[in-house]
């Protein structure tokens, strides 16, 4: 390794050909850092979660590894949790996960990834790296795309380490339930959504949403009124633009 150069910026340089991280501002690198040691953090209470939903440690782990979309995860293990079924699951992590879809059309034009690179990209677009990338604006281009590499790849890793962590330790306590552990998919949701309400309007919405799912809960099956609390986000964007 050449002198100066950053371990982490030579593992990027070595997978997908970045060269530009190695140039990037030092303040890129602790932006990057610093929200990737954060959010990853969070992998422990998924791994309590995925075992107090009754997921398996490897199944758990898999969970991060193969799909790694954060919140929308932790909607699939509540539902599950809830004693909701797949599809329910799934459909609850498909609405979430499709802010996923609009990162991905506002940083495609910045990555300019192909082949395996591009599938690369494509899985760590998520709302971190998007918010690191953008915040580079002012440093330029080459520190945007440095940001972007350097935080999705270090929340991945981060994320998937914690989960295991957490998945190992749920699983030697014994019974989730006994130790609380099934709290914890609703209270780390909330930690990952409540540092977005930025506005009073948005906590509002969170709020009406919230009551609407627990008031339609005695008549719908587990898992449905997760999905069909997206109506009340939806109204009220439409209401409020």
């Amino acid at each position: 390794m050449r002198p100066g150069r950053r371990p982490l910026a030579t593992l990027l340089i070595r997978l997908g050909n970045n060269k530009e991280v190695t140039t990037a501002p030092r303040e890129t690198y602790r932006d990057a850092l610093s929200v990737a040691l954060t959010v990853g953090a969070y992998g422990v209470a998924f791994g309590a979660a995925g075992i107090a939903a009754g997921f398996s440690v490897l199944q758990t782990c898999l969970f991060s590894l193969l799909t790694f979309t954060g919140a929308s995860q932790f909607a699939a293990v509540g539902v599950m949790a809830a004693g909701g079924g797949v599809a329910s699951a799934v459909a609850a992590a498909t609405v979430l996960s499709t802010r996923n879809t609009l990162y991905g059309l506002q940083m495609a034009p910045l990555v300019k990834a192909k082949g395996l690179k591009r599938i690369a990209a494509a899985h760590v677009t998520i709302d971190e790296s998007t918010g690191v990338a953008l915040a580079q604006t002012p440093r330029g281009v080459a520190a945007m795309r440095a940001g972007f590499w350097l935080t999705g790849i270090g929340v991945f890793l981060f994320w998937n380490i914690f989960t295991l962590v957490g998945a190992v330790g749920a699983k030697a306590l014994g019974n989730p339930a006994a130790w609380g552990l099934d709290a914890a998919v609703p209270a780390a949701f909330l930690g990952l959504l409540w540092p977005r309400l930025t506005s009073g309007f948005l906590r509002i919405v969170a709020v009406v949403s919230m009551a609407f799912a627990l008031m339609i809960t005695p008549w719908l099956p587990a898992g449905l009124p997760i999905i069909a609390s997206v109506l009340v986000a939806f109204v009220c964007g439409w209401r409020e633009r």
